[in-house]
């Protein structure tokens, strides 16, 4: 009796059903990976391969660029063809793309390689958005949540695994961790043969075939999530030139803010994200993370101006409040970007969300730099109240979205 219900514990706490921990434990194999290839690749294509940096930066850009282009005919392609068979497909691709990059020796092939896997990447994303609506059940919410954990933890120990590779500084570290990447898309791939194969939805008659570039709201939104987006380069890139150029503190402090960011995201993921089921609750969860970040950059700023050990206290102080307004913020997104979208067409709406997603990731580096840091204090202060703005947006939007749902929808949502 005291092993079945310990077994049950553990089971609850990775999911509700087995089709929930069949995909929790997919996306978690697949972020490990994630986590070994992208603390390693830069470094490979450089140092082992020999290609100059300018080389591979234009390599990968255009691969992204195309690679942006596939979400949402891959997403379409998803809602009409299964998706779990769509992103079974992608991921096989990816694992074939990310193995053939150890025998890359020139540009072209880099740049060949890289585009396939971008555009695998992107119709697989936008399938992985229309198969979490099918497996989340009855608490959508708790179930998205939950995932979003297990994804930063994949992430972590990822790598935290590249790190013990690259230490040892050899193409042998290099390629194994590449390798590893291919084979967790490969074992991604395996286990989603674990989940039911779930009918095809039909949509209406006489209904637009790309009907997400007719729903002014869920485009609306698209651009908030965008924009909203560049607070994620803020810790992985402007946070860490700021501390280095800018502060007294030192240089582990970087570090710091990286384990403090993830560990935060995954400790409070489930107990916030839980609670955010419908659109509307998404809005008012957009307008916190709007406001704690309207907290968290001048914290940032002011460690400028502080000696050492305040100025380390001051950055991990602002990383926890930047790590609060994450969870806030991914969490609203979910609730909103699931929530405005017809269940017949949950691929198409999430390949439109993927593509507002990225866009804003591709003009965050060139934004950040140049304005926040040119800017100094002043930036810091203008990128705070330019959060706090679009969070301001969001119960608007959440109730403009769903005045514009069918009443199905909306009585559902009075329900809910």
């Amino acid at each position: 009796m005291i092993k079945d219900s310990s077994a049950g514990r553990i089971g609850s706490m990775v999911g509700d059903s087995m089709p929930e921990r069949v995909l929790i434990a997919a996306s978690f194999v697949n972020r490990i990976g994630n986590g070994l290839f992208n603390a390693a690749s830069a470094l490979y294509f450089t140092l082992v391969v020999g290609l100059p940096a300018a080389q591979v930066g234009a390599a990968l850009t255009i691969a992204g660029v195309i690679g942006l282009c596939a979400g949402i005919p891959g997403g379409h392609l998803a809602d009409r063809r299964g998706a779990r068979t769509i992103m079974m497909l992608a991921l096989a691709v990816q694992a074939v793309s990310m193995a053939a990059l150890v025998l890359v020796e020139s540009w072209t092939a880099l740049t060949i390689i890289a585009t396939l896997d971008q555009i695998a990447a992107a119709a697989g994303g936008a399938a992985w958005g229309a198969l979490v609506v099918r497996v989340g059940g009855e608490r959508p919410a708790r179930f998205r949540a939950k995932l979003r954990t297990f994804v930063n933890l994949g992430v972590v120990l990822g790598t935290v695994g590249a790190g013990l590779a690259l230490a040892a500084d050899s193409r042998g570290a290099y390629v194994t961790l590449i390798l590893g990447n291919a084979a967790s898309f490969a074992l991604c791939a395996l286990l989603l043969l674990l989940l039911p194969r779930y009918p095809v939805l039909a949509a209406p008659a006489r209904q637009s075939r790309w009907l997400a570039f007719a729903d002014r709201p869920f485009l609306t939104f698209t651009a908030l999530y965008g924009a909203m987006g560049l607070q994620y380069p803020v810790v992985s890139l402007l946070l860490p030139i700021w501390i280095s150029e800018h502060t007294e503190a030192p240089r582990w402090t970087v570090a710091a803010l990286f384990a403090v960011n993830a560990a935060f995201c995954v400790l409070l993921q489930t107990r916030i994200g839980s609670r955010i089921e419908t659109p509307h609750h998404g809005g008012r969860a957009f307008r916190i993370a709007g406001l704690l970040f309207l907290v968290s950059c001048p914290m940032m700023a002011l460690a400028a101006y502080a000696p050492v050990w305040a100025a380390v206290g001051l950055v991990l102080a602002a990383i926890f409040v930047h790590s609060l307004a994450e969870v806030w913020e991914s969490s609203a997104c979910f609730a909103l970007g699931f929530g405005l979208a017809p269940d017949h067409a949950q691929g198409q709406y999430q390949g439109v969300l993927g593509l507002g997603f990225s866009t804003g990731q591709a003009l965050a580096p060139a934004i950040l730099t140049t304005v926040v840091l040119g800017l100094g204090t002043a930036g810091w202060l203008l990128l705070a109240g330019f959060f706090a703005a679009l969070g301001a947006a969001g119960p608007p939007l959440a109730r403009w979205g769903m005045r514009t749902r069918p009443q199905a929808g909306i009585a559902a949502e009075a329900t809910g």
